[in-house]
């Protein structure tokens, strides 16, 4: 933990006064607000550039505080909140009155976390509620994985951005839906830092992952975590000769490179590692890194869909838009 106790308070006294606070979390850094201030959730809409209909996630100090924010706990949420909790799941369950439906996005469903960061564990413990906190970038671009993107995306429209070093998970909470209006059956809304595989291990049965959901739900833009530059995805082995007929086309291609890639000519290439892990933690560093060397076409290829690798792709098909090749 690297922020200060006088760091946190000045956070946690600012939240108090209806002002934006960034946060890191172990996913991504959020623009934090007061969930129960409806002027202050505002704020966070008009900073990010967000339409008021896209719901916010609400984070907790606490699995115990769940019953607080939430009416009719069912028993999948409890297990999962004892199994994932703190860390990158949220869980979309039955709104209590205590949120506003500013925060919901108008929904009688609410998405609710508690962060796996001992900075945001501390600063929520220190403000005494819950904090909306959507990622701190403008709507529908790169997600933020350190303060100093933070500061660089959205500059004076945060009111103080508390430092926790970079975010070791790098792509959003896992998003399952546990509210029973499916008949009970959980699904997995946004593959994010939770595995599939882990919470069906948990559940002791398949999850669904919808291409697309009734609930609304981040992430479900068709175009999000974007770059500035447009974002080509083809086959793992056709990524040189995509990148190569870009470059002599006269793009400043960025190249996404797997470990069989080979060499490639390209304005800028970056190794993508071998580990699911690692690529998810660097995924939004190293999109950001080619729009900062210039790139207008960054060449990709979608990993196995197992694992991380499904948030992986799932963020790049999203990065892609309707553009995508797959």
């Amino acid at each position: 933990m690297t922020a200060s106790t006088s760091d946190i308070e000045k956070a946690a006294g600012l939240l108090r006064a209806g002002r934006l606070v960034a946060i890191p979390t172990e996913t991504v850094y959020g623009l934090a607000a007061n969930a129960e201030d409806p002027a202050a959730v505002a704020r966070v809409f008009q900073a990010k550039g967000r339409p008021p209909s896209h719901p916010l996630i609400v984070h907790l100090g606490g699995a115990e505080q769940l019953d607080d924010w939430v009416k009719d706990v069912p028993a999948t949420a409890r297990l999962l909140a004892e199994r994932f909790w703190p860390g990158p799941l949220t869980m979309v369950l039955q709104r209590a009155p205590r949120v506003p439906l500013e925060a919901t996005g108008g929904l009688e469903t609410v998405a609710v976390r508690v962060p796996g960061h001992p900075v945001a564990l501390a600063l929520l413990s220190a403000f005494g509620g819950g904090v909306v906190a959507p990622s701190a970038n403008r709507f529908g671009s790169v997600s933020p994985t350190t303060a100093e993107h933070v500061r660089a995306e959205l500059g004076d429209a945060v009111d103080f951005v508390l430092d926790g070093g970079p975010c070791q998970v790098g792509v959003e909470s896992t998003i399952v839906d546990v509210t029973g209006v499916t008949g009970g059956t959980p699904s997995v809304l946004r593959p994010g830092g939770v595995t599939r595989e882990d919470l069906e291990q948990v559940l002791g049965r398949p999850l669904a992952v919808p291409s697309a959901s009734h609930i609304r739900v981040p992430g479900q833009h068709p175009s999000h975590y974007a770059p500035r530059a447009r974002v080509v995805l083809v086959e793992p082995g056709e990524v040189v000769a995509e990148a190569e007929l870009a470059q002599e086309q006269g793009h400043r291609v960025g190249v996404l490179l797997p470990a069989a890639g080979g060499p490639v000519r390209a304005h800028a290439v970056v190794a993508v590692p071998g580990s699911m892990a690692a690529y998810a933690r660097m995924l939004y560093g190293f999109l950001r890194e080619l729009d900062q060397r210039g790139c207008d076409v960054i060449v990709a290829s979608v990993p196995p869909e197992q694992g991380l690798g499904l948030a992986i792709a799932n963020r790049l098909r999203r990065a892609a838009g309707p553009r995508s090749a797959q």
